[in-house]
């Protein structure tokens, strides 16, 4: 048997990976099941570190409430730790149904930036996403729980372990990891112990950090691709119905992606459809802690490439018709939280702790900033230990 605490992207990929492989798993998620078309969004337990960093509690995790993302990332660093996932990237692809948005769904507001970055001379590229293009309504709800159910969530994954023989218990936290002459040997949920020999930590990079930190293992510092939001007014831009991020420029500090953001609607006191904005994203670095508190700064690069990036993203806005005269920003947010139980710190190449048995596969092993939104990677990390596992 074997114990996944957390259903997100990496809790979701090798829950079914392992009841694929005959292993008789349990799911333990502290939030609630819902139907994919429901407000996940009113799940956010979002984290006030110095700066608000997101996530979502409920089955799926932070999948979610995601713009549906399927970019390739860290594969040059995972491949000096000597961890090739090309293969694993390749059978998600194919499994997801990934690919770039087709012209048709390309809203008015983001196809607005995407020609004045070209103007500009910037590269623009389109983002893969695991979105269904004849289910989509292109209604901008991606962040609040797809109405249509064209979005992937880890939902899916989790449904398909239990149709294979896993069992899922919602609404119940994994409060201890439980181990014996240095191998684990359960979790303790309360007054509950449910005995196993494999235990996978998914519960997040804030999380996991603590189960680690209580037996002892080694944990590393927190990063968690800070970004703000950066808009103006420009009357009938439409992008609030876009689906959002659906391209992204890259820049030396990360990328800058068309984002409509509702806190600018209320900044700029104007109508949801006559604002543009451009998110921001960088590959911060990794100052933040994970304790009894959660603290993240921002450091002396962080900010110059938040600065650079906002120059950007400044530029691009007024070529695409947005009055500088009203640009305003969101307060800086963290997003994709990771590194804190880091490959070659807290875990192997094969994601397995310093106890026998004790396994993490969430964002916490990430060895970098991704600078990019990292559920493929994630996912594709978790097959890969899945079968070193047998």
């Amino acid at each position: 048997m074997a114990i996944v605490v957390g259903s997100g992207a990496g809790g979701g990929a090798i829950a079914r990976e392992l009841a694929a492989r005959g292993h008789e798993t349990l799911v333990i998620e502290r939030g609630p099941a819902l139907l994919e078309e429901q407000h996940a969004h009113r799940y956010y337990a979002n984290v006030d570190a110095g700066m608000k960093i997101m996530r979502v509690c409920c089955l799926g995790g932070t999948t979610t409430v995601s713009a549906g993302n399927a970019v390739r990332c860290l594969e040059a660093e995972l491949a000096t730790l000597g961890i090739d996932l090309s293969r694993e990237f390749a059978e998600l692809e194919a499994e997801l149904g990934v690919q770039e948005l087709p012209d048709d769904l390309i809203g008015a507001g983001t196809l607005r930036l995407m020609d004045a970055a070209r103007r500009l001379g910037l590269p623009v590229f389109r983002m893969p996403k695991f979105i269904d293009p004849d289910l989509c309504t292109r209604d901008g709800q991606c962040a609040f729980g797809c109405p249509t159910s064209a979005r992937w969530t880890a939902t899916r994954f989790v449904r398909d372990a239990e149709a294979m023989g896993a069992r899922i218990r919602t609404d119940t936290v994994a409060g201890e990891v439980l181990t014996r002459h240095g191998e684990v040997c359960g979790v303790r949920c309360g007054a509950e112990e449910i005995a196993d020999d494999i235990v996978v930590l998914a519960a997040g990079a804030l999380e996991t950090p603590r189960f680690l930190e209580s037996l002892g293992l080694p944990t590393s510092p927190l990063f968690v691709d800070t970004f703000t939001t950066i808009g103006g007014v420009c009357p009938g831009a439409g992008l609030h119905t876009d689906i959002p991020m659906a391209a992204f420029v890259p820049f030396a500090g990360g990328i800058i992606l068309p984002h409509y953001a509702r806190q600018l609607a209320d900044l700029l006191q104007a109508g949801q459809g006559d604002i543009l904005g451009l998110m921001v994203k960088i590959r911060d670095d990794d100052a933040g802690t994970v304790g009894a508190v959660v603290a993240k700064g921002v450091t002396v690069r962080d900010a110059a490439s938040l600065s650079g990036g906002a120059a950007m993203a400044g530029a691009v806005l007024a070529e695409a018709g947005a009055d500088p005269a009203t640009f305003a920003a969101t307060p800086l947010r963290g997003t994709h939280p990771g590194g804190t139980a880091r490959i070659g710190v807290a875990v192997d190449r094969n994601l397995e702790t310093g106890v026998s048995g004790l396994y993490v596969a969430d964002a916490s092993v990430l060895p970098a900033a991704p600078g990019a939104p990292p559920i493929l990677t994630i996912m594709a990390l978790a097959r890969h230990a899945a079968r070193q596992m047998g």
